[in-house]
């Protein structure tokens, strides 16, 4: 295995400018993350507060146990109650199967960061993901993606829940979430590792009782060892410790929501692209009624549902917040806010449209009398296949291009090389000699009826139509000789390239575990990343 930093033409501004320090938009965020000696600062501002230390160290071990977790774990799960120990967390929704690629990719990045700073501040630095189960968007997560020949089939699972029920809630029909299961791995080639794989997530579905549960075992199983700690943020008994702090954002709710318009603006009048709509009535709190999640905003001294589902006064809000703060759960711009309060956060990892938008939480984070954390976008890794990488050199394709621009452009000159001159070529000379030979009969046109000069032109056009019919047809037959190389260019863009986008954006780590099995998840969480490099190569 080898691994290698490579840089991307991003169109990303935000991303650009903020790995390239600029002023005005750290200006947004209380750290510049990759200032020296900022996990210092850091960790001086972190001594002055408190943390529900014990009673979150004694929930975490009861949902890790849960979900398979191991001695490691279980053991920084111990050094959480240390009082200088802190963490380095990042998170994502329970995708099916772990999701797209991008949720490892910040797991990995998470195990790095920690590793790295427990070495250098002499302290307990603990790898934490947060998985937001309290998230109800389940067609974002009910499906995964695996290769058919040279494209990428979608497999979905659907269940009876309403599209408001949270995913920490909704419980898996076993049944139908097995016959999912057999039809994704039917579609993959059956390897050494292929039958252990099942089983043991076969093994995992039994013991599952919701979303949460199967993608918390999978990803202990996949990082074992590593001491990572899961948190999911739509359990009840995470929750109940989250009361107060429900409390003090209800409380605090017009100074933080106007804090994040005006960010919101500012960033706007910047020139950068966030993903969040924020207005100065946003409550930024979702209330659980009747099952389903409703979004509140505030309205005078109400809070209602945003489709005028429900109205709560503050003390009814109040109340929930003390006596069932399960019905309670946070939305884009309090999630970082409740988790701040939660752990002593020594950094965060987040994705590209994530990091965008936590430059507009400054004065929220404020707003409950505490500093963001230093925030770092995570790392994006590409995996080569070796017969990606024989593919590339056989077409002489550099796989900085492929990683850019997929290999469409190469694809067609390549194909248009293989005959001494291209059919489009010879086709648009033919049309031109047409036109000219046509010519002095339409003149003759002229000096009769205007239905006979309509009839020559739609005569042109008919002949024309049938040399593009020709055309067509030779380049299908062209195509057809060559099917085997031009599937090879398929090949390359459907593993590089899919859809045009990253490959993190829609591949799925069950497809690499059956063909490569383990070992080189292994391998990468014991590299040391540089945190400023924009993407990495990992060849299989």
């Amino acid at each position: 295995m080898r691994i290698e930093s490579k840089r991307l033409d991003l169109h990303n501004k935000f991303i650009l400018d903020y790995k390239a320090e600029v002023k005005s938009l750290l200006d947004h965020f209380d750290y510049n993350p990759y200032q020296e000696n900022v996990f210092e600062q850091r960790m001086q501002e972190l001594k002055e507060r408190k943390y529900q230390r014990e009673e979150l160290a004694n929930t975490l071990l009861l949902l890790n146990k849960r979900w398979n977790g191991d001695e490691a774990t279980y053991a920084n799960i111990e050094r959480l109650k240390d009082p200088n120990s802190v963490v380095v967390i990042g998170g994502q929704q329970a995708g099916i199967l772990t999701g797209p690629l991008y949720t490892i990719n910040k797991i990995i990045s998470i195990i790095a960061l920690a590793k790295e700073q427990e070495k250098a501040l002499g302290v307990p630095v603990l790898p934490v993901f947060w998985i937001a189960g309290e998230d109800h968007d389940f067609p974002e997560v009910n499906h995964l993606y695996l290769p058919e020949d040279t494209e990428l089939k979608k497999y979905r699972i659907d269940d009876e829940y309403g599209e408001k029920t949270s995913v920490s809630h909704r419980e898996l029909n076993k049944e139908q979430a097995l016959k999912w299961l057999q039809s994704t791995f039917r579609s993959l080639k059956e390897t050494a590792v292929t039958k252990s794989l099942f089983e043991k997530l076969q093994s995992m579905l039994e013991q599952a009782e919701n979303y949460v549960d199967f993608f918390a075992s999978f990803i202990h199983d996949i990082f074992r060892d590593t001491g990572l700690i899961l948190v999911d943020s739509g359990n009840r008994a995470v929750r109940q410790l989250e009361s107060p702090y429900f409390a003090e954002i209800i409380r605090k709710q017009p100074e933080i929501s106007e804090k994040v318009y005006h960010s919101l603006q500012s960033m706007r009048t910047k020139g950068y692209h966030v993903s969040v709509d924020a207005s100065q009535s946003d409550a930024h709190l979702f209330v659980e009624v009747d099952g389903e999640r409703i979004l509140l905003q505030k309205d005078g001294d109400n809070w209602v549902g945003k489709n005028e589902e429900c109205s709560f006064s503050s003390d009814e809000l109040l109340n929930i917040a003390e006596q069932a703060p399960e019905r309670l759960s946070n939305n884009v711009v309090t999630r970082p806010l409740m988790q701040e309060k939660l752990f002593p956060t020594l950094a965060f990892f987040a994705g590209p449209s994530e990091a965008a938008y936590w430059s507009i939480l400054k004065g929220a984070f404020q707003s409950v009398s505490v500093k963001m954390p230093p925030v770092l976008p995570r790392i994006s890794l590409t995996l080569v296949e070796d017969r990606v990488k024989k593919l590339l050199t056989k077409y002489s394709i550099a796989i900085d291009s492929a990683l850019h621009h997929g290999v469409q452009t190469e694809k067609q000159n390549w194909l248009s090389a293989q005959m001494e001159r291209p059919i489009e070529e010879l086709a648009n000379q033919w049309k031109d000699s047409i036109i000219k030979g046509h010519q002095p009969l339409k003149l003759i046109t002229e000096d009769l009826t205007t239905d006979v000069t309509q009839y020559a032109d739609k005569n042109l056009q008919l002949i024309l139509q049938h040399v593009d019919q020709l055309t067509n047809r030779l380049t299908k037959e062209h195509a057809n000789k060559y099917q085997m190389q031009l599937t090879e260019f398929d090949y390359i863009q459907m593993h590089l390239k899919p859809g045009g986008g990253l490959q993190e954006r829609i591949w799925n780590i069950v497809y690499f575990l059956n063909v490569y099995g383990y070992n080189w998840v292994n391998y990468i969480n014991k590299y040391e990343f540089d945190w400023k490099e924009q993407h990495y190569l990992v060849y299989l």
